[in-house]
């Protein structure tokens, strides 16, 4: 059954904006988990722009939900990994002028610093993960440095949905979609976990809560925008019904 992660980094976000103490990340986590998230996923960037070091330790304490701490693959988050023991911890990549993770990993140009990486992360006990463009290439690094699971960029395909006017069958969004599929079907054969994340939304989840053998999605911005209007506990059963309904589409026999 496909599993939610709800990243919380944008409650963190406002908070740092008037740099005061509400809202609470760890609030929120508490609401994610009641709504039904599976999971809570958090960004501790280098330059600390919205999530906390005090959070992730509140929130390592406090969550009794999977925890995925996304970071770069440095020294330094490495070591606040191995020290806190996310279930999972993520490889992103992360560049100071972005707004948000503007691509995936590339895996291939730094195979030997990323192997390093995952196997300090895995002595530790966490699940490693590895964020990264739906290109088979990536894929058979990410196996090759023992990464245990593949999160799949889908900003391409929630941006193609987006711009041909939210129409699912549009070529252009099928073709996307189709990248998604493909990496996923070789993450699988290669014995890694499919998960797949980044621009999802209400609209265009569906499709990609439907491929075969995905195991989670995470999604951030999006609930936490729905949340403004409906509170966060609603906007994040929402989005559960929206992936659980989709696979339940997938899985209903044809007539």
């Amino acid at each position: 059954m496909i599993e939610l992660g709800v990243n919380i980094d944008h409650v963190a976000t406002i908070r740092q904006a008037r740099q005061t103490y509400e809202p609470e990340p760890a609030w929120a986590a508490l609401e994610a988990h009641l709504g039904g998230a599976d999971g809570i996923t958090v960004h501790l960037r280098e330059d600390r722009r919205h999530i906390q070091d005090a959070d992730v330790e509140k929130l390592r304490s406090l969550t009794q939900v999977k925890l995925n701490l996304e970071m770069a693959a440095t020294d330094e988050m490495v070591e606040i990994a191995c020290r806190l023991k996310p279930e999972m911890a993520m490889l992103v990549p992360e560049g100071r002028h972005e707004v948000t993770t503007e691509g995936g990993l590339d895996i291939v140009a730094q195979e030997e610093k990323l192997r390093k990486a995952i196997s300090r992360l895995s002595d530790a006990g966490i699940i490693s993960s590895v964020f990264i463009d739906a290109e088979l290439a990536q894929v058979e690094a990410a196996a090759r440095i023992g990464a245990r699971v593949c999160e799949i960029h889908t900003g391409p395909y929630a941006h193609a949905f987006h711009n041909k006017g939210r129409d699912a069958e549009s070529p252009a969004v099928l073709a996307e979609l189709e990248k998604v599929r493909v990496a996923g079907d070789a993450i699988r054969r290669l014995g890694m976990r499919f998960n797949a994340g980044h621009a999802l939304n209400y609209f265009n989840v569906q499709p990609v809560a439907k491929l075969p053998g995905i195991r989670e999605l995470h999604i951030g911005h999006a609930i936490v925008s729905r949340a403004v209007f409906v509170g966060l506990r609603e906007a994040v059963a929402e989005m559960k019904r929206l992936m659980r309904e989709a696979q339940t589409y997938r899985s209903a026999p044809t007539k």
